[in-house]
């Protein structure tokens, strides 16, 4: 019972996160501790559940999901979703910088965290580390291809898939990939206004995404889980760019609806951004954010290490003999 509590809140940091276009839930889940039972957990939603349900009823049902871990991060993340992402958004609005400069310190130190776990690294962790830093950059401008599929009920499962499975990946921004595909505000407005028919359709490509991608991320990280966790890394270094604060935008394009779909930033100085928009660059306050959310992180990892250090890896490897 005493659990309940701290995982609704990592719930509750993760639903707050995917608010935010460039910031991710995977990040929240992985520097509190809770990412690799998260994939795990995922994983085992599908065939393995039924075999579960028949050897021993309802018990190992609840077991085999294990639903005092997913019950209270979904409530967590859902009472996020209402509440904590209006005021997400609002300050996203009225204050870009101080929002992204909290943002950009969090998900800097969550590359120290990551980068730090791995105590067999080889000089050949470079390449998944690189293919990260690569793949983070070039997939959003990929995103608008998306517009192409005409129906939007396709773009909305299409979408869903794809954003579920980079809430998935600590650095990559489900939301960031849905305002480069020109679903952002379709989904948030859908959310805020509890539109059912939109929340079903978008909630389809979600289960998609997470019964394929849950599964390859779990085999990856239980056959090269070093190798793994650097390419992590390299999507969270490769996500920085998103959320530096001071940045122009240079290329877009419209989406089906009018909608501004970005495409390229010109990322500016302090001084050469108040200069270019007439607008103070607040310098002491951002920094003074940057360094807030780099040291939340930082707290997070320090309490719930022990944690995770606690977590036997024969437990990962028995629950993905199971699927």
């Amino acid at each position: 019972m005493k659990r309940y509590p701290g995982i609704f809140l990592r719930g509750a940091g993760m639903g707050a996160a995917d608010a935010v276009p460039g910031v991710s839930g995977g990040t929240i889940a992985f520097v509190t501790g809770i990412y690799e039972e998260l994939i795990h957990t995922i994983k085992q939603f599908g065939p393995s559940a039924f075999v579960a349900w028949r050897r021993g009823g309802l018990p190992l049902l609840i077991a085999h999901l294990n639903l005092g871990f997913v019950i209270p991060l979904l409530a967590g993340i859902a009472a996020s979703l209402i509440t904590v992402a209006h005021l997400v958004v609002w300050l996203m609005e009225d204050y870009p910088l101080l929002l992204n400069g909290f943002f950009f310190g969090l998900v800097a130190a969550s590359a120290l965290v990551v980068s730090r776990h791995p105590l067999d690294w080889r000089w050949w962790h470079i390449a998944p580390l690189v293919a990260g830093l690569v793949m983070a950059h070039f997939l959003p401008a990929l995103m608008p291809l998306i517009t192409l599929l005409g129906s939007q009920e396709i773009m909305l499962v299409v979408g869903g898939a794809i954003a579920i499975s980079a809430l998935l990946l600590p650095g990559v921004s489900g939301s960031f990939l849905l305002l480069t595909m020109g679903l952002y505000g379709t989904v948030m407005q859908g959310i805020r206004s509890f539109d059912l028919g939109l929340i079903a359709i978008f909630g389809l490509g979600c289960l998609i995404g997470l019964f394929f991608f849950s599964r390859l991320l779990s085999w990856l990280l239980h056959r090269f889980h070093t190798g793994t966790l650097q390419l992590l890394v390299g999507f969270i270094v490769g996500s920085l760019p998103v959320l530096w604060p001071w940045r122009e935008l240079v290329r877009y394009q419209l989406g089906p609806e009018g909608q501004m779909i970005p495409l390229d930033y010109r990322y500016l100085t302090p001084s050469d951004f108040a200069m270019l928009t007439g607008e103070p660059s607040q310098l002491t306050a951002v920094v003074a954010l940057m360094l807030a959310g780099a040291a939340l992180v930082l707290l997070l990892d320090r309490t719930s290490r022990p944690a995770a250090a606690s977590t036997p890896r024969g437990a990962n490897k028995e629950d993905a003999s199971d699927a």
